[in-house]
């Protein structure tokens, strides 16, 4: 019985790869913080541009443009604080609480979301999405 379960698992489970949060590249343009690889680290945490942007935003205190392929926020930031609130997005919203796999989604149900977890099939509520 115990075979015949651990063959109706996901091959992600057993998957020993280690993800890693990315690193924000970009630079200082007089007050302004230029984040170059702002698209890319969405990409990689599998979640809506919209969604980091808004919590970075709030969580930095700072106004923001999102142009096509940059973004820009209107004052100085340090890359090591940026990196930080990546880190806690990631942690929060990407990342099971379980078993540690960035293999999740938002669900909504009803007035709560839920972070759900498509490795281990864990279902833990998060704050709502912001």
């Amino acid at each position: 019985m115990l075979k015949k379960g651990r063959e109706q698992l996901p091959e992600s489970v057993f998957e020993r790869e280690r993800f890693e949060i990315p690193k924000i590249r970009g630079h200082l343009e007089g007050n302004k913080t230029i984040i170059i690889n702002f698209q890319q680290i969405a990409s990689l945490l599998r979640r809506p541009v919209e969604h980091i942007l808004k919590f970075l935003l709030k969580e930095l205190a700072t106004p923001g443009n999102l142009m096509p392929h940059i973004l820009i926020l209107a004052t100085k930031v340090p890359a090591s604080r940026i990196n930080e609130k990546v880190r806690e997005y990631a942690l929060e919203f990407v990342l099971c609480y379980d078993c540690g796999k960035p293999d999740t989604q938002i669900l909504r149900e009803g007035e709560f979301s839920f972070l759900k977890c498509m490795a281990c099939g864990a279902k833990h509520p998060v704050k709502s999405k912001i």
